[in-house]
């Protein structure tokens, strides 16, 4: 809640030598930061600037590496300026037509996310059918769009409203979605892919994760990405599914994590950014204006709040 997070306010700190002081303009907000909340290791730690993806600008730099007005990409996360090495930072390459949010969404790790989920834990086939849980946040849009350009097959997903369900399926190019609260997700999953489906996305865990098991083909795949049904509920029952299907129905089931892939983000560019160019893919963007609106963004997140990728912009960010 918010009362379990303190804004702290210090001196904008100067660089020392070999090192640059960013303005960040753009901060991320992800599921995995409430997992990180917990006392689990590499979890955050009490009393210090949560860790994050931001984006900025170098305003002072005493390393030559680093130029002044340079934008770059880091982890330092929830705070206004950082202070930087060359080895901490990524340089953003800028694209016609592609703004500057794009980096931490459908070419950031939200895409990445998805396109190392399709093309190298599902190895997806052309003609593939899909289906997503939580399809309406940042990495399940992102999902579709580039199974869409993989030569997928039909694509269903999952959502928390009727209004979510409404944008997968007129804006996002999914063929079926359906509102997991409107009843057992297993029931509705049946009448919305009756034939069931080769790969199976999952972002939630728990009753989907179940349920998406049940209904796999003959040599189906489950991308097990997050389990944010999980994440801030304590109490969340354990997955319950039929462990025989595994074996008989030859499945594989296998989750990564998206920091094992870096090497793959040169790749992701040049698969995305044509159509992001061209207009075939569109960005799936929630933009919340102000750090000082960070939590309400990250709790928001977690409620359901946003479609697509959550994002906050600093206030006159362009």
């Amino acid at each position: 809640t918010q009362e379990h997070f303190a804004f702290v306010e210090s001196a904008i700190p100067r660089p020392a030598p070999g090192t640059a002081l960013v303005e960040n303009l753009y901060w991320s907000v992800d599921p995995y930061h409430r997992e990180l909340m917990d006392d689990v290791p590499g979890g955050f730690a009490l009393h210090a600037p949560l860790e994050g993806r931001a984006i900025g600008r170098v305003v002072e730099s005493r390393e030559p590496a680093l130029k002044e007005g340079e934008l770059v990409f880091h982890r330092q996360g929830w705070r206004t300026h950082s202070v930087v090495t060359p080895d901490e930072v990524r340089r953003l390459p800028r694209f016609d037509g592609v703004p500057l949010s794009a980096y931490l969404s459908v070419l950031g790790g939200t895409g990445l996310t998805a396109y190392v989920g399709l093309t190298r834990i599902a190895r997806l086939k052309e003609g593939d059918d899909l289906f997503v849980s939580a399809a309406a946040g940042g990495v399940g849009t992102a999902t579709a769009r580039f199974a869409r350009l993989l030569g997928a097959g039909r694509i269903v997903g999952s959502a928390g409203s009727a209004a979510k369900v409404n944008h997968l399926t007129r804006e996002v190019g999914y063929d079926a979605a359906f509102d997991y609260h409107e009843g057992p997700v297993a029931e509705l999953l049946t009448a919305a892919a009756p034939d069931g489906f080769d790969v199976f996305v999952d972002n939630v865990g728990g009753e989907h994760l179940g349920a998406g098991i049940s209904a796999l083909r003959e040599y189906g795949r489950v991308v097990r990405i997050g389990t944010v049904s999980q994440y801030n509920d304590p109490a969340a029952p354990p997955v319950r599914f039929n462990h025989a299907d595994i074996v008989e129905k030859s499945l594989r089931m296998e989750g990564f994590l998206v920091r094992d892939y870096r090497d793959v983000q040169d790749e992701l560019y040049e698969f995305a950014v044509p159509h992001l160019q061209s207009g075939r893919v569109r960005l799936d963007e929630t933009v919340v204006e102000g750090f000082d609106s960070i939590v309400d963004a990250f709790l928001g997140m977690l409620r359901g709040e946003n479609l697509g990728k959550i994002i906050v912009r600093a206030a006159g960010a362009s």
